[in-house]
């Protein structure tokens, strides 16, 4: 029989999003049980917030380093913490875990600076540990099918990559109401250099790479804050040159009325085309060159294995953004127990972002800034990963 991980988050507690979504979508398998958080950094808040949750008054703490601290010290302390705080504080408290031999899921991006995102690398190799960054986009099967097959060489050589993801909440001044997740999104001491681009636009460079195999080699972009007053990027345009010589385009928006959650990427090579949407997640548009165009169905016969391994119901029920999200936490699962366990994971679970993909997309937010601030000048992508 096996037992679910014992988990423990930091953040997620009243009021906030995301980590009522890590929660739902790390039970989905059966393979987390919570058992532990720091779930706000307002004592009376956490407190509430744990009870909520049905934690033991014992394991619900006010800081995450006295979490961290108590947790590695119990017998039956937590295996694996999940960091669902802004920006900000991620380097923080991951290496408060990470030294103390607990592994880390972390939210995006990954920290708010090129050193620390280094530093959580280094530590990362240095203790064989588990970090697995949620860009829950890489979880969906036909993302993993649109992989498998750019892999096999079905679009033959690459040439040109399109991405973009766009919506319309913050296209008034949504932070000045009291409005929480606005808030913090547009304040740079808790975001960062990037504001849709930290938020959004690092989600569509990751998928961009993660489809396509390729990276970035480097990019010129051009930021925008329209709304007046407004601290962060709330627009974003660039092109992006990859590596094997491909050309890519890249817009990111939170200021694009009548679009929720448009997150569409396409990939031309010399022999196809193929075109996947999140709103549409279940289908996958493949154009081969001199072929009318086919649609490839979530569940369908002659799928890869990677997208029938991500397939939790059969073709016609669909599956959309929480089952995504949970084959990432299902993947880093098995990570985690192979290295407790001390075998080699399942390669079928080693699709996760991982530490040093998270680095690179910190690497992405700020070359764009950079690029933006010398008026779309080109700025290298190359992060020596040392």
């Amino acid at each position: 029989m096996v037992h679910p991980l014992r988990l423990g988050m930091v953040g997620g507690g009243r009021g906030a999003f995301i980590g009522g979504v890590h929660r739902l979508c790390a039970r989905m398998d059966g393979q987390y049980e919570l058992v532990a958080g720091a779930l706000s950094s307002d004592p009376q808040r956490a407190k509430e917030s744990g009870a909520d949750l049905g934690l033991a008054p014992t394991r619900v703490y006010t800081s995450f380093a006295e979490m961290a601290a108590a947790e590695a010290k119990r017998p039956d302390g937590i295996e694996v913490v999940s960091i669902v705080t802004p920006n900000d504080s991620h380097h923080a408290i991951a290496r408060a875990f990470l030294d103390r031999g607990i592994d880390v899921i972390c939210d995006k991006p990954m920290t708010t600076t090129v050193e620390d995102a280094l530093d959580l690398v280094q530590t990362v190799r240095r203790t064989g540990l588990i970090f697995g960054v949620t860009h829950n986009y890489t979880g969906y099967p036909m993302v993993r099918q649109a992989r498998e097959m750019i892999a096999a060489g079905e679009l033959g050589m690459i040439r040109v990559v399109q991405v973009e993801y766009v919506q319309d909440w913050l296209t008034t001044k949504l932070e000045d109401t009291g409005q929480k997740q606005a808030a913090w999104r547009v304040d740079p001491t808790r975001a960062g250099a990037g504001g849709c681009l930290g938020d959004i636009g690092t989600h569509a460079h990751n998928l961009a790479g993660f489809v396509t195999g390729l990276a970035v080699r480097e990019l010129a972009a051009d930021l925008s804050r329209f709304v007046p007053g407004r601290r962060l990027d709330d627009n974003v345009h660039m092109l992006l040159r990859f590596e094997n010589g491909a050309r890519g385009m890249l817009w990111g928006s939170q200021v694009a009325p009548g679009n929720e959650n448009g997150l569409r990427l396409r990939v031309y090579g010399d022999k196809a085309g193929l075109e996947w949407s999140q709103e549409h997640p279940n289908q996958l548009r493949f154009a081969p060159v001199g072929q009318p165009p086919r649609i490839l169905s979530r569940g369908g016969p002659n799928l890869g294995q990677a997208a029938s391994r991500a397939t939790r119901i059969p073709s016609g029920h669909p599956e959309g953004y929480l089952e995504a999200f949970a084959n990432l936490y299902g993947d880093l699962a098995e990570q985690i127990r192979a290295r407790r366990e001390k075998r080699a994971p399942d390669r079928a679970a080693l699709l996760v972002p991982t530490v040093e993909d998270g680095a690179q997309g910190v690497k992405f937010i700020h070359a764009a800034v950079e690029s933006s601030a010398k008026n779309g000048a080109w700025v290298d992508m190359q992060l020596k990963l040392r």
